[in-house]
Order: structure tokens, then C-alpha cells, then sequence
């Protein structure tokens, strides 16, 4: 196998997992959970 076969081969495979993760960070079965997460630093600050 060649490098051209070896680096179109790698990068369908990146693409694949960068969609992949898109799809994860804004799937909206996460969403209550980011959101309870973006709070924690304010929470922290007010001592709760």
C-alpha cells in the first residue's frame, strides 16, 4: 500500500470521528447535561 492510499485512508477515518463527535456535542440527549455542567464555575464562585 502506498502513501496516497495509506493518507486518503487516514483522513475518511479522521472525518468519520470528527462528524462523529459533532453529532455527539450537540446530540440533545446531552444537552441537560452540558448545561449542568457550564454552571459548576458559577456554582463554585457562590460556594454551592
Amino acid at each position: 500500500m502506498n502513501f496516497t492510499i495509506l493518507s486518503s485512508v487516514m483522513t475518511v477515518i479522521s472525518m468519520i470521528a470528527f462528524i462523529g463527535i459533532l453529532y455527539w456535542a450537540f446530540s440533545s440527549k446531552n444537552k441537560a447535561r452540558f448545561e449542568e455542567l457550564a454552571q459548576l464555575p458559577q456554582d463554585n464562585e457562590n460556594g454551592k
